[in-house]
C-alpha cells in the first residue's frame, strides 16, 4: 500500500467520532476571502495530496513544525459529507506562498507542497500532514482552506488559537467570538506530532 494511503488509513483509525461540540453545530463555518495567493494548477507540484511535507521523489521534508489538520466535513444537521474535495494552501517557513507573486529574501523552500487536496469518504474526514502555520507579512499565521462538495462551495481559514498577532489581524477581528473559535486550532500531542481537529460545516 503506497505510504500516503497508509498515513490516510492511520488518521482515520485515530480520529475520534464520539459526539460533536455544540459551537459546531450552531453555525456554518464562516467564510473567508481566498486571499491573492491561491495557487492555479500550473502553479502547484505534480504531487498535489494531502502530505504537504513531502515531495515525492525528494529526499528532504520540508522545513518548520509537522503538524496534523484533520476533521470532518459535515452538512448544517451535522451529517457527514461524502466525496467533498477540501484544498489548504499556505506560506512555508519562510512566509512565502507557493505563487509566482509571492516573494521573500528567504526563498521558497522546494520540499514544502504548498497546496494539497483530499477528498471525503461516506464519514466526511478530511486530514492533512503540513506544517504550523507562520508569520507571513501583515498576517497573523493562518492557513488557507477550501471545500467543494455538492455545488457548494467554502473558502475559509485557520487560526492558530491565542496567537499574539490574532488580534491585530483584520480578518480575525472581523468575526464573532463563536466564529474565531470555530476556525481555532488547538493543539494535543497525537502519534504523529501534534495534531488539531477543526469540523466544517457547510
Amino acid at each position: 500500500m503506497p505510504l500516503n494511503r497508509r498515513f490516510f488509513l492511520s488518521l482515520l483509525a485515530a480520529l475520534p467520532f464520539s459526539g460533536l461540540a455544540k459551537a459546531a453545530l450552531a453555525q456554518r463555518t464562516p467564510a473567508a476571502m481566498e486571499g491573492p495567493f491561491y495557487p492555479t494548477g500550473a502553479m502547484r507540484f505534480a504531487d498535489a495530496d494531502n502530505n504537504l511535507v513531502r515531495i515525492s521523489g525528494l529526499v528532504r521534508d520540508a522545513g518548520g513544525e509537522v503538524i496534523i489538520l484533520k476533521g470532518r466535513v459535515l452538512d448544517r444537521a451535522g451529517a457527514p459529507v461524502a466525496d467533498a474535495r477540501v484544498e489548504i494552501w499556505q506560506c512555508d517557513v519562510n512566509g512565502v506562498y507557493l505563487h509566482t507573486r509571492s516573494r521573500s529574501q528567504g526563498g521558497y523552500d522546494d520540499a514544502f507542497q504548498g497546496f494539497g487536496h483530499v477528498v471525503t469518504g461516506a464519514d466526511g474526514v478530511y486530514a492533512f500532514r503540513t506544517i504550523r502555520p507562520t508569520v507571513y507579512p501583515g498576517r497573523t499565521p493562518h492557513i488557507h482552506v477550501k471545500v467543494f462538495a455538492d455545488g457548494d462551495e467554502l473558502t475559509t481559514q485557520f487560526y492558530l488559537a491565542d496567537h499574539p498577532l490574532n488580534d491585530g489581524d483584520r480578518l480575525y477581528r472581523s468575526m464573532s467570538a463563536t466564529e474565531r473559535e470555530a476556525v481555532s486550532m488547538r493543539f494535543s500531542p497525537g502519534a504523529d506530532g501534534p495534531e488539531t481537529v477543526i469540523d466544517i460545516k457547510l
